[in-house]
C-alpha cells in the first residue's frame, strides 16, 4: 500500500538544520505529497532553516517563541489566514539548560526545571489547543519523546521527567480531542546524532552502546523516523492515538547488552 499525504498542510515546529529529526519528518511529508510550513526561534535558526524549507517548496516560515503567547497567536494565525485549515502539526521541541545535562537530577534548579516542563511539555498542550482550532475535519499532532522517560539514562536528567510528562499530556490530549476526529500521538527514537542530543552528557557513549546492542544493531535514522511520522499523519494511521511509538532499532526490549558487550 502506497501512503499518500497528497492535499494534506500541516506546520513542522523545530526544525534545527539537516540532522534534526524534525527536518527528517518534514522532508519524508514533502516526499509523499503534504504541503508544508514551518516555525522556528531566532534569526539564527531561521537563516539555517531557510533553504531547506525552500528545498521542499515551503516560503512559510514563522519565528515563533513557545513560551510567548503574542507570538503563538501570530503564528496560527498565520495559518489560518494562508490555509484557512491545517491537517497536521509536528511539535519536535524541547529544551534544558545544557549545563544541568550532566551530573545528578537532584542538583537541577527550580528554574531549569520550570523552563524545561514549560518548553518541552506545555507547549505540546498550548500547541495542541491552537491547531486543533485549525482542524475542523480532523487531523494529526505528532510529538518527539525519548526512552528517557521511563528509564534512566546517564544525564538526561530533567528532560526524562519532561518527557514523561510530555507522554502523559499526550495521552491525555488524545482523550481530549479525540471526539473531534484528531489524533495525538508521540514518536520515541532511540539516540540520535542531532544538535538536541549533542547537548546531553556522555551522548558518542549512548549512541555506540545502543547501536551495538539493539536488536537489529542499528540507532534510528531520520528516513525510519520520517516514515513512521507518515504513517501516523496519513489515512493509514486513522484508528492510532494515545501511542507512544518506539522507533530505536527494538532497544526497548532489552533488559541488559548483548551477551558480546557484557
Amino acid at each position: 500500500m502506497t501512503i499518500s499525504m497528497t492535499g494534506k498542510r500541516g506546520l513542522i515546529m523545530g526544525v534545527a538544520n539537516d540532522r534534526s529529526i524534525a527536518w527528517g519528518i518534514a522532508r519524508a511529508m514533502h516526499e509523499a505529497g503534504a504541503e508544508l510550513a514551518f516555525s522556528y526561534q531566532g534569526e539564527a535558526f531561521g537563516r539555517r532553516l531557510e533553504p531547506l524549507a525552500a528545498s521542499v517548496g515551503s516560503d512559510m516560515m514563522v519565528d515563533v517563541d513557545v513560551t510567548d503567547d503574542a507570538s503563538m497567536d501570530a503564528a496560527f494565525a498565520m495559518l489560518k489566514e494562508r490555509w484557512g485549515t491545517i491537517d497536521f502539526v509536528v511539535h519536535a521541541i524541547a529544551y534544558s539548560d545544557k549545563n544541568e545535562l550532566t551530573g545528578r537530577i537532584s542538583d537541577t534548579s527550580r528554574d531549569n526545571f520550570k523552563n524545561s516542563m514549560a518548553i518541552s511539555c506545555y507547549s505540546l498542550i498550548d500547541v495542541a489547543k491552537r491547531a486543533s482550532a485549525l482542524m475542523p475535519n480532523g487531523g494529526t499532532i505528532l510529538t518527539l519523546t525519548y526512552q528517557g522517560s521511563n528509564r534512566v539514562t546517564p544525564f538526561y536528567n530533567v528532560m526524562g521527567v519532561a518527557k514523561a510528562a510530555l507522554e502523559s499530556a499526550t495521552r491525555y490530549l488524545a482523550n481530549d480531542l479525540g471526539p473531534d476526529g484528531i489524533r495525538v500521538n508521540a514518536i520515541s527514537p532511540g539516540p540520535m546524532k542531532t544538535l538536541a542530543g549533542a547537548a546531553i552528557g556522555g551522548a558518542r557513549k549512548t549512541f555506540k552502546h545502543t547501536d551495538a546492542n539493539a536488536p537489529l544493531r542499528s540507532n534510528a535514522t531520520l528516513e525510519a523516523v520520517g516514515g513512521t511520522a507518515v504513517y501516523l499523519a496519513s489515512d493509514a494511521g486513522a484508528c492510532t492515538t494515545g501511542e507512544i511509538i518506539r522507533v530505536d532499532g527494538g532497544y526497548h526490549v532489552l533488559g541488559m547488552p548483548q551477551s558480546d558487550n557484557l
